[in-house]
């Protein structure tokens, strides 16, 4: 299996690098914050076996929850899915019940707090500054 190969710590450092730019000091980001999930593969279940739980449970009806922002969603082969939400601190709750009450069962779920590294690598690195 490619999944127990693959060490944790480059799953995360591709994540980050997975979601797009945000602009830090707009009035939009002021008030939320980036949200990664990742929807791991149950790798003992065929893809249509998950997509029958998932669809069971009503997870594409549940997430995300209405008004929260998908900034990317991306498929990592022998992964999963990659998504990354733009979360109002006060809806977190909202996210997880989404995840717990539509996801558990096809997909096992992680949740990493993000942010957009790219402009200050951009700034402090020089050998950012010649691309």
């Amino acid at each position: 299996m490619i999944a127990k190969a693959v060490p944790r710590h480059f799953v995360f450092t591709l994540a980050l690098f997975l979601s797009t730019s945000v602009m830090l000091n707009s009035q939009e980001t002021a008030n939320t914050f980036l949200l990664t999930v990742f929807l791991r593969h149950d790798q003992t279940k065929n893809v249509n076996e998950i997509n029958e739980i998932v669809g069971k449970n009503g997870f594409r009806d549940k997430f995300p929850p209405q008004g929260i922002e998908v900034v990317s969603w991306y498929v990592m082969m022998g992964i999963g899915q990659v998504v990354t939400l733009r979360v109002p601190p006060a809806r977190l709750r909202e996210v997880n019940l989404a995840i717990e009450q539509g996801a558990w069962g096809g997909y096992r779920t992680e949740f990493y707090p993000t942010y957009d590294y790219k402009p200050i690598w951009q700034q402090t690195w020089p050998s950012a500054k010649t691309k």
